[in-house]
């Protein structure tokens, strides 16, 4: 992601919540699919939750539930693979 890192820096989550940002409004501009699904954001999502839960039980570790199914095996992932964001 070196092509927009400048523009990243300072943004959040290590720059991370820019190139979320951008990709969105790229893909609104373009008409394309955003290369982020529903999968992925209750992923992250759940990530507090279990932090939480993890603290409780004296750091255990937790597991992300697969919320695809077991389709992220074969899912295609696009997002952050290149500079096209």
């Amino acid at each position: 992601m070196k092509k927009y890192g400048t523009q990243a820096e300072g943004a959040g989550h290590g720059g991370m919540d820019f190139f979320v940002d951008h990709a969105f409004i790229e893909c609104i501009k373009r008409g394309t699919e955003f290369p982020l699904d529903v999968y992925d954001y209750a992923s992250w999502y759940a990530i507090t939750p279990l932090s939480e839960k993890s603290i409780l039980e004296g750091g255990q570790v937790q597991n992300i539930p697969d919320f695809t199914r077991g389709k992220y095996k074969t899912r295609k992932q696009i997002f952050a693979l290149d500079d096209e964001y």
